[in-house]
């Protein structure tokens, strides 16, 4: 069962290591690219603050966004701000979440995210630390997938291979860090290709921040995974 008290903690602490990284930069590092092709280090600054008050939308029952271009105009409009806007945005955008996630609510009640996905109100702080911790590392600053938390990385993980299950361009996959294991892909009869490495590895194959380079391939090919 998901506790989203803990998670919405572990949001908080996420969000601590994010911001003491980012005060560390400047204005001219802000402007630089990212490791998201055609984003700047403030345009995934400026997404994460709004996903924060997307988010909270949720929470409260409006729609996450009023649209697709709405959202892609205010992270453009955000970018090119200066660092100490940027944190204060982050910071206040952050807070809200929280004190959002901390108002009494039904945490079991179906709440709706983008493009008609649906999920219970206790798995948004986890879709927000998720943000948080990949656009950490999206940022290229020096935090890494080998860097994540240990409980998160092996959520993520599953989230993500739970998110390509029964995908019909994905092949039957067996993953696994030789520790834990997962499945995922088509349901079929045709063997399962069979994908080990690291955690860091693996999730940054699903999360589509690595390559697969450094994963062992079995019965097949590294499948091609779709965008997320």
């Amino acid at each position: 069962m998901i506790d989203h008290g803990h998670d919405l903690a572990s949001v908080r602490d996420a969000t601590d290591r994010l911001l003491t990284a980012v005060a560390k930069l400047d204005n001219a590092s802000v402007a630089e690219p990212s490791r998201l092709p055609g984003w700047t280090r403030g345009h995934v600054l400026a997404h994460l603050a709004r996903n924060a008050d997307a988010l909270v939308n949720v929470l409260e029952g409006r729609p996450m966004y009023p649209s697709g271009e709405a959202r892609d105009a205010d992270i453009e409009r955000d970018a090119p701000r200066p660092l100490d806007v940027q944190l204060t945005d982050l910071r206040d955008s952050a807070a809200r979440f929280q004190q959002t996630g901390a108002a009494p609510a039904d945490w079991s009640r179906t709440v709706e995210l983008r493009n008609g996905v649906t999920d219970s109100a206790s798995g948004v702080p986890f879709r927000r630390w998720g943000e948080v911790e990949l656009h950490h590392v999206d940022l290229g600053i020096g935090y890494e997938l080998e860097d994540l938390p240990a409980e998160f990385s092996e959520r993520e993980t599953g989230f993500l291979a739970e998110r390509f299950s029964g995908h019909p361009d994905v092949p039957p996959t067996r993953l696994t860090d030789g520790t834990r294991a997962w499945r995922t892909g088509r349901e079929t009869t045709e063997p399962e290709v069979k994908v080990s490495g690291p955690a860091s590895k693996l999730l940054g194959w699903l999360a589509g921040r690595r390559d697969g380079s450094g994963l062992t391939v079995e019965g097949g090919s590294l499948p091609a995974l779709p965008p997320l």
